[in-house]
Formats: C-alpha cells, structure tokens, sequence
C-alpha cells in the first residue's frame, strides 16, 4: 500500500515530468515564426510587392511584439496561471502561423505576424517562471534543454521551409502554413499544468517592495539581451538574402542558415549548463561577444569566402539567448522576482532591438551592398560585451 509521503513524491515526480514534456514542445515553437520566413523571404517579397526597408520591418515584428506583449505577462500569469497564459499563447501563435500566408497584401501579412508573434512574446517571458518554480535548484541545465528545443524549431524551420515549398508545387504559403501543426500538437501537454495552483513562490516584503528598473543588474541584463536580438534577427532575417546575393542557391542559403541554429542544439545545452554551476558568467558573456565579431568580419570580407566558417562563428554568438535566459534565472532571488526581471529584461530588450533589422534594410537600399550593415554589426558587439560582462557579475535582486 502506498503510504500518504510516496504519493506525494509520485506526484511530485509525475508533475516534473510533465512541465519538462510541456517546456520542451512549448520551446520548439518560439522560434517557427520567425526562421521559417529568410529561407523565402525573396519569394514573399516577390508574392506581396515587399521592399527591403519593408522586409526589415517583418524582420522587426518580432521584437516589437517581443517588447509590448511580454509585459503583460506578469499580471496575466499572476490572475489566470502562468499554464493557462501559455495555452492561450500557443493557440494565438498557431492561429496565425496557419493564416499569415494566406493574407492577401503586405499590411495583412505583417498584422497576421504580430498576432502569431504576440502568442510567442508571452510563452517566451513564462517560461523562465515555469523553469524557477519547478526546478529552483536545476534553473541552467532546464533553460539549457529547453533552449536546445527551441533551437531545434528555429533548425527545422530554417531547413525546411524550402524543400517544403517545393514539396507543395512551390507554393511558400503552404510552406509556411504547415508549421501551424506543431503549435497545435503543444497544446494538450500544458492542460495537466493548468490543473495546478500557480505559484511565484512565498510573496515577501522585499519581493514586494523589489522595483527591478531601479537595478543596475537589470538594465544590464536589458541591455545584452537587447543586442544579442538584434543580433539574432539579423541573423534570422538576413543572413540567408546575404548568402543569396553573394551568388549561392536558396538551398545551400537555407542550409547554411538553419546550421546557426542546429549549432545552439549541443552549445546551447552545455552553455546554460556551465553558466548554472558558475558564480559568474561574464567571462562567457564576452567570450560569445569576440565570436560574433569574428562572425560578421567574415561576412563583410567576402560571405562566399568561407560560408560555413561564417556561420558556424554566428551559431556560437547566438548561444547567448540561452545564456541570458539562464542569467535572469539566476540573478533573481525568487519566482516572484524572476518573473518581473524576465519581463522587464525581455521587453526592454526587445524594444532596444527593434531598429536593428530595420536599419539593416535601410543600409542596404541605400548603398546597395551588405557592407556598412555588416559593419554596424560589427560595432554593436562592443556593447554587448560590455553589458553581458556587467550582468554576467554574481550579484541577486
């Protein structure tokens, strides 16, 4: 007969279990959104009469989202559960992955992206919560599995997208539409989660009194996650176009493009790992920082020169995300507190990166070339070392 303390450590386990299936399939749909459109973004363009300065702003759609919507987060998880916020974020996300393609103009298009996009903003700023709550003392090995799914996403659809394309007769609408699928499937691994209270942990005065903006952590954390998006959707939105008007085909674009997101599958792991068993992760933090200017010197020296050495230094930078991700997991001192300094960090992150990408587009329309925004990538990583340095220090809020 099972005694009252084994079913409790049953249910324990059993909920364990569950938030890491739940974490895992919920991961692998926050980037889908977004890799699958570079591998076609000439065929979109082409579809609905996009300019690049226009591009640059799909590729912006992200982080705008990234920035508004995750604010909300705090407060809808706080009335309704973090779970509950998360199944309606997914559903919006599959919502829109499925009817983007079909929109009729650019205006539509870019509207059916911000709801899709706005499902993501939520997920991506709960699930550090989730992580906090049900693994307090695993906070870097946990971001690091979930990062090596959402890394897998972004491969997949990067990879994908194409030679789905061509599987559906050429038609990049149907091979955007499909990726709805694996939204959809996420949803029911989160229902055993709604069942459960939400909690951020023993509300304290201090976490009460805790205003995150008034801390130089915080901004330092805001700042790198800031430029190491800008960084990222660069990557994600131009990279496969540099490599096309460098003179290679759209399949070795897609591929080389999909392998700096496959590069986050072994690195991002290992990374949240390490970083997690460490007191400070400055050191990694401006270590990620001389990879991504090696990264983009390559690329402005000549992209065809050595593509797969490009990208591989480009995979390396992009592990920052889960390393800033591990960060604000470590730099909190509770729940309560991870889920106001993950809100705080992504949003104002997000809205210091929204120029990025736009001002990439802008660049190449007006010099006709990938060099100057190559070397305003360049530039950007001093300040993400300097911040990552910062807010890699061993210091709580």
């Amino acid at each position: 007969m099972v005694t009252a303390e084994e079913q409790l450590t049953i249910d324990s386990r059993r909920s364990r279990i569950a938030a890491v299936v739940a974490l895992l399939l919920a991961a692998l749909n926050l980037r889908l959104a977004v890799t699958s459109i570079g591998p076609v973004l000439s065929e979109i363009r082409d579809g609905l009469g996009m300019s690049s300065t226009t591009a640059g702003l799909l590729t912006s759609v992200p982080v705008i989202c990234f920035a508004t919507v995750g604010l909300a987060a705090p407060r809808l998880a706080r009335r309704f559960g973090a779970a509950r916020v998360i199944i309606v974020g997914l559903s919006v996300l599959a919502a829109g992955l499925a009817l983007r393609p079909y929109a009729p103009g650019v205006a539509l298009f870019l509207l059916l992206s911000l709801v899709s996009l706005g499902g993501i903003a939520v997920v991506n700023v709960l699930l550090p919560v989730i992580v906090k709550e049900k693994f307090p003392t695993q906070v870097g090995t946990m971001t690091g599995l979930y990062s090596v799914a959402l890394n897998l996403g972004a491969t997949l659809a990067a990879a994908a997208t194409v030679p789905l394309t061509h599987a559906f007769g050429g038609s990049w609408r149907l091979g955007l539409a499909c990726w709805a699928i694996l939204a959809t499937v996420a949803l029911p691994a989160w229902l055993p989660l709604t069942r459960e209270p939400f909690s951020q942990g023993p509300v304290t005065k201090a976490d009460d009194l805790v205003r995150v903006s008034r801390h130089p952590v915080a901004w330092a954390l805001a700042v790198y996650f800031g430029m190491q998006s800008t960084s990222a959707y660069v990557i994600i939105g131009w990279l496969p176009q540099i490599y096309r008007d460098a003179g290679l085909s759209a399949d070795e674009a897609g591929l080389l493009f999909a392998t700096t997101s496959f590069l986050g599958v072994p690195l991002g792991l290992a990374l949240s790992a390490l970083a997690g068993r460490l007191r400070s992760q400055s050191v990694i933090a401006a270590t990620l920082a001389l990879f991504g200017i090696a990264g983009y010197a390559g690329l402005w020296w000549d992209p065809a020169a050595a593509p797969w050495l490009w990208v591989i230094l480009l995979g390396i930078v992009n592990t920052a995300f889960p390393l800033v991700l591990t960060m604000i997991g470590l730099r909190g001192s509770s729940p309560a507190t991870v889920v106001k300094l993950s809100a705080f960090a992504q949003s104002v992150g997000y809205l210091l990166a929204i120029p990025g990408p736009i001002l990439i587009g802008l660049l190449h329309d007006h010099t006709g070339g990938w060099r100057v925004p190559l070397a305003f990538m360049i530039a950007l990583m001093v300040p993400q070392l300097i911040a990552g340095v910062y807010a890699g220090r061993d210091r709580q809020i």
